[in-house]
């Protein structure tokens, strides 16, 4: 056999990749905040989605709409390397019935904390207020405020929605059978007729 042909097509570097795929993707709600621009002073600042960012959001967590999503975010070195995220912040949605599919509509307020810094200090922080916060390893010279709140945001969205009028019919008749053998004697009684 010869030589890979010419003709035959590659995938692009993407697919070939993935962690350039990953790297290369940019969050439907990102918010850069630069490293060198946090101080010993806390950095604070306001965010909203925009209504393009909140559509696109809403396919990422299989939304029927996203109404309003806002933040109030606040930075602060903690050591050189660590750095800490504080955020609170509110939503308004809404989601399918997981029983009839109508749409319901939901809001929700929440407060969250994250711990960034190198991965060797994920050990150091462990201990420190580990109830509160998750460690996040700083891979870069940015932390993406609008990202960690979306994050957080899907964290807290209702898992199994339903619409007040929603019903499951829980009384359905259950027939006693018996032993599973009991069962098995009735089958092979159809069957032997």
């Amino acid at each position: 056999m010869g030589s890979p042909s010419a003709d035959v097509p590659r995938a692009p570097a993407s697919w070939r990749d993935a962690r350039v795929a990953v790297t290369d993707t940019i969050p439907e709600f990102s918010r850069l905040v630069p490293l060198a621009r946090l101080g010993s002073a806390p950095f604070r600042q306001q965010i909203e989605a925009t209504p393009s960012e909140r559509k696109k959001l809403s396919g990422r967590f299989d939304l029927l709409a996203l109404d309003r999503l806002t933040a109030v975010v606040e930075l602060r070195r903690r050591r050189d390397e660590v750095i800490v995220l504080e955020a609170d912040f509110e939503a308004e949605f809404v989601q399918s019935c997981v029983v009839t599919l109508e749409p319901v509509a939901g809001a929700l307020s929440d407060r969250f904390m994250l711990v960034y810094g190198p991965a060797e200090a994920e050990q150091r922080e462990i201990g420190w207020q580990q109830d509160e916060a998750a460690f996040e390893p700083l891979n870069s010279d940015v932390i993406d405020i609008g990202e960690a709140v979306a994050q957080e945001l899907s964290l807290c969205l209702p898992t199994f929605p339903r619409h007040p009028d929603a019903k499951i019919d829980t009384e359905a008749p259950v027939e006693s059978t018996g032993s599973p053998f009991n069962l098995l004697a009735r089958l092979k009684q159809r069957m032997e007729c």
